[in-house]
């Protein structure tokens, strides 16, 4: 294989790289807990919370809706990892280890 083949498809695969990594960052994931929906872009930017419990907040409600914020939001943060594993974990083994 000569040089320029492979600079070739080492250039064309550095769009469709650019192009999927843009695809997930403009993508919206849910993230959920028992109280609590969040959604966050692929870039992991929290975009919208929205708390589902209905009744008055009282201290230990309080701390309690803190914590589902944080296991929705991680929820979100683990799902956007799991996507840019899959799709660009492709471009990765063509790479023999490289990427």
């Amino acid at each position: 294989m000569n040089i320029q083949n492979l600079m070739a498809q080492a250039q064309k695969m550095q769009k469709e790289i650019t192009k999927k990594k843009e695809e997930i960052d403009n993508s919206i994931f849910e993230g959920t807990s028992e109280w609590v929906k969040v959604e966050m872009n692929g870039k992991k930017e929290l975009e919208k919370v929205n708390i589902t419990f209905e009744g008055t907040i009282e201290q230990d409600d309080k701390e309690m809706l803190e914590d589902m914020i944080k296991i929705a939001v991680n929820d979100a943060v683990k799902k956007i990892d799991k996507e840019v594993e899959s799709t660009m974990g492709t471009y990765g083994s063509s790479l023999n280890g490289l990427f």
